[in-house]
């Protein structure tokens, strides 16, 4: 039996990077998985690898920023699957640069990401989840969203506000009885597909370009982490270990936190 056994997951942005790492574990512990994302491509993959395993999956195209979206594909979970238990909320976008250099649609798009689309989708999941006897939503932030990174304010920014909103989030649902738990997970530098995203020459270029491997490096952990390696602690909040964990931040970041910090920090 695993951990999320006969549990129904929907995790965004499961099309590469952590979301796959996610909808793959919660998968491979015995969750009935719904990939949602942009990328129809990696949707697939990432549902192929699950099936190949012989977990069971399956997608939907999703942009997170559309509420209309949100409600189909959450009303077509609930006919199919018969509920929903657990919510990944991972999809997000990294916008890099001066923050003097930053457009405000490059702002609002972010934001429209990282928090607009963690509203919509933590808004209609609630009830839902409620309604199927109870289980976790997971945001995720990062450690920019718990301290400053130059380069990455508009990004930090997003991260930080997703941070307070989870925890305000589970004590909403707390006093209203709801049986939802709400957690925010925040990774350090992780071997993700993000780094190739950014434009030539890194954030800014010149002495703000990111070079992840000195990055890494730069931690006490010195190396990035596995995409595996933050989808394990999404597995803990999704299951009944962490039943008592509630309105928390998972910090998974080689150290960081903890001293031996990197100038700048992004994931997805």
């Amino acid at each position: 039996m695993g951990l999320v056994n006969g549990k129904i997951a929907v995790v965004t942005g499961g099309g590469s990077g952590l979301g796959r790492a996610c909808a793959e574990t919660l998968a491979r512990e015995g969750a009935q998985v719904v990939v949602t994302d942009i990328d129809d491509e990696g949707m697939a993959a990432t549902v192929a690898s699950i099936e190949k395993q012989g977990g069971a999956a399956l997608y939907h195209h999703h942009d997170t920023t559309d509420e209309a979206a949100w409600q189909s594909v959450l009303g077509e979970v609930q006919s199919r699957c018969g509920g929903l238990h657990i919510l990944v909320n991972n999809a997000g976008i990294a916008i890099g640069g001066p923050l003097w250099e930053m457009t405000l649609d490059d702002w609002r798009r972010q934001n429209a990401v990282n928090l607009d689309g963690v509203f919509l989708g933590t808004k209609h999941a609630i009830p839902l989840i409620d309604q199927s006897g109870g289980g976790s939503i997971i945001i995720m932030s990062s450690v920019a969203g718990l301290r400053g990174s130059p380069g990455l304010a508009g990004y930090a920014a997003s991260k930080g506000g997703v941070r307070l909103f989870a925890k305000s989030a589970a004590l909403e649902c707390a006093a209203a009885g709801l049986k939802v738990r709400v957690n925010s997970v925040h990774p350090g530098i992780i071997d993700t597909p993000i780094w190739t995203k950014f434009p030539t020459g890194g954030m800014g270029g010149g002495a703000n370009a990111i070079d992840p491997e000195a990055l890494a490096s730069a931690t006490v952990a010195h190396r990035a982490g596995r995409p595996g390696e933050i989808a394990d602690g999404v597995l803990y909040l999704a299951s009944d270990l962490a039943s008592y964990v509630n309105g928390s931040e998972l910090v998974i970041d080689g150290g960081i936190m903890a001293g031996g910090g990197t100038r700048s920090i992004v994931q997805n």
